[in-house]
């Protein structure tokens, strides 16, 4: 998972950074509420992990904020020293998904996330040997791919790249979150490398209206999946 981390104390910053990275999730972590409504224009990530009292925008406004302009907007976590019953419930009234009062034990931030993102993308939990996406079967032990009767064997990375645009149907993925989440943290890459593997799916399974799918650039961000009817109507 990819994860925004909004803290301007740097210390603590540090060991809830240590706390998500362990847990295998690539984590931004940001001091300004400002730069955060800035890279969430640039960016996609799963979860929030919102201070309150931070400079530029709080962690309160970026959750409204966050509501009111990222669709579909992703759980939220508000991780704060405010402790009072109400600035608890004003936040979980206003659309936080969980609040945790400063400090947080480690294991039990990392259970709260865990618990967090199992709810919030059940498919990704998913540990059985083949997963059925959205009218696709994948075969995780021979990173294979069957839409229809039509079986297709990919490559590692490429198997990779087309599970999370399944497990993302009709969501708006950022190059460097499908980079991150194929290839890890701070790949070294060549420029084209996304937009070659993102080709190749789309001729190996067939990912084109006539056959229910579209995956479609999406201007100076990344890629969609959606599901369409071969008419070209989106299927509710």
């Amino acid at each position: 998972m990819r994860v925004a981390l909004l803290e301007d104390e740097p210390a603590l910053a540090a060991a809830m950074q240590t706390v998500v990275q362990a847990a295998g999730h690539a984590t931004h972590v940001f001091t300004n509420g400002l730069a955060l409504t800035t890279g969430l224009r640039q960016e996609s990530f799963d979860l929030l992990l919102l201070d309150w009292n931070v400079p530029g925008l709080s962690g309160f406004e970026i959750l409204a904020w966050a509501h009111a302009q990222l669709s579909p907007c992703p759980p939220i976590i508000m991780i704060t020293s405010h402790a009072d019953e109400a600035d608890i419930v004003r936040a979980l009234d206003a659309g936080a998904d969980d609040y945790i009062i400063k400090p947080a034990a480690p294991g039990v931030l990392s259970a709260r996330i865990a618990a967090m993102l199992r709810r919030a993308y059940p498919t990704m939990a998913n540990t059985a040997s083949v997963e059925v996406l959205h009218g696709a079967s994948f075969d995780h032990g021979h990173d294979s791919v069957r839409i229809g009767s039509t079986e297709t064997s990919l490559t590692a990375r490429e198997f990779a790249l087309a599970l999370a645009l399944f497990r993302n149907l009709d969501r708006p993925l950022s190059r460097n979150h499908l980079l991150e989440t194929v290839w890890g943290r701070n790949p070294d890459l060549e420029t084209r490398t996304l937009e070659t593997h993102i080709s190749r799916l789309r001729v190996k399974l067939g990912l084109r209206p006539e056959n229910g799918y579209r995956l479609l650039p999406v201007y100076s961000f990344g890629y969609r999946l959606e599901r369409i009817e071969p008419r070209g109507e989106t299927i509710s």
